[in-house]
């Protein structure tokens, strides 16, 4: 193989350096690697970093092109190469370089890394029931006792030393995933839990609950963010036990919904008021001229009752804009 390689790069240099790719993961497989080597490997070979996410089996490898592990919460930037693990799958191994299409040798360094990601992984760790809802409900139950939370997470493929958190979807059952990632995040308002230790993942199944109180639809109608983590909400979490689904509404969200009813444009320009460091972020963020969000402003001012260009004018904006979220059925 090494002969074979030096006469194809004297003809075609791209030849002979995928020749070479190909040679060192059979090597790598021959040896039983790990899935870190087999990920060092593709950022050595490449030169940029290289990462592995597999949200269906709690995997995430990130390494730099000087072999060292440095994982990263960040997303995996969806024009970056990538391959998947099995066909027609999703993407799973990226090469973190900036370019419109993988060159010869990146294609075969994904193609061969994942190829032999796929039995290290089906060796190691088969497929995870991540959607057993069984073992979600097992796990997630803080009355069940511990040997059986454990042996349940052991079979969604958790590893009980590694920290993980729960979603909490608008729709459809909970899910577990890494604390190290948001691939595999459900579409739709969700409510993420903090990361916690297997044995604590009730905690993060209630926070994830609570968080997902405070998500939106995103609509002119519902503004706001639809992905909530609950450990970035701080003191503002303690407003879910004040604000009761169903119960009467605080008097400033009644004010609101009057006010919207009064100016479909309302909501998502307070929104923006409420979400934004200044009135001209704002109006940029809802693409109105400046002028005309003060002359909004002065007019929910009179719907509201209360004034909103004052620090404590925001803050009880802010406030309402939070509290009409958690006061919906």
């Amino acid at each position: 193989m090494k002969e074979l390689a030096g006469r194809l790069t004297a003809l075609d240099p791209d030849a002979g350096a995928a020749v070479r790719v190909i040679a060192y993961f059979d090597r790598l497989a021959e040896s039983r690697a790990g899935l870190e080597t087999l990920v060092r490997g593709a950022a050595v070979l490449a030169g940029v970093p290289a990462r592995l996410v597999d949200a269906e089996r709690h995997v995430a490898v990130r390494v730099e092109p000087d072999g060292a592990r440095r994982d990263s919460d960040l997303p995996p930037d969806p024009a970056w190469p990538s391959a998947a693990l099995t066909p027609d799958g999703v993407p799973a191994l990226w090469l973190e370089r900036s370019r419109a299409a993988p060159s010869v040798v990146d294609a075969v360094i994904l193609e061969r890394a994942a190829g032999a990601v796929r039995v290290v992984l089906d060796r190691t760790r088969g497929r995870a029931p991540v959607d057993d809802p069984a073992l979600v409900e097992t796990v997630l139950d803080a009355t069940a006792p511990e040997p059986a939370r454990l042996h349940a997470a052991r079979r969604l493929g958790l590893d009980p030393t590694a920290p993980a958190r729960v979603l909490a979807p608008l729709a459809g059952r909970p899910r577990i995933l890494p604390a190290q990632t948001d691939a595999g995040l459900p579409t739709g308002r969700v409510g993420v839990g903090p990361a916690v230790p297997v044995l604590d993942l009730p905690h993060s199944w209630a926070a994830a609950r609570t968080a997902l109180r405070f998500t939106a639809e995103g609509g002119p109608q519902d503004p706001g963010e639809r992905v909530v983590h609950a450990d970035e909400l701080g003191g503002v979490a303690l407003l879910a036990d004040l604000v009761v689904p169903g119960a009467d509404p605080p008097p400033d969200v009644l004010a609101l919904e009057s006010a919207a009813a009064a100016a479909p444009w309302l909501l998502a320009t307070l929104h923006a008021v409420a979400s934004t460091v200044s009135l001209r972020a704002a109006a940029a963020e809802i693409t109105v001229h400046h002028s005309t969000l003060q002359d909004r402003l002065t007019q929910a001012e009179h719907l509201l009752g209360w004034r909103l260009r004052t620090p404590q004018g925001r803050l009880r904006l802010q406030l309402a804009l939070t509290m009409r979220r958690l006061a919906r059925q």
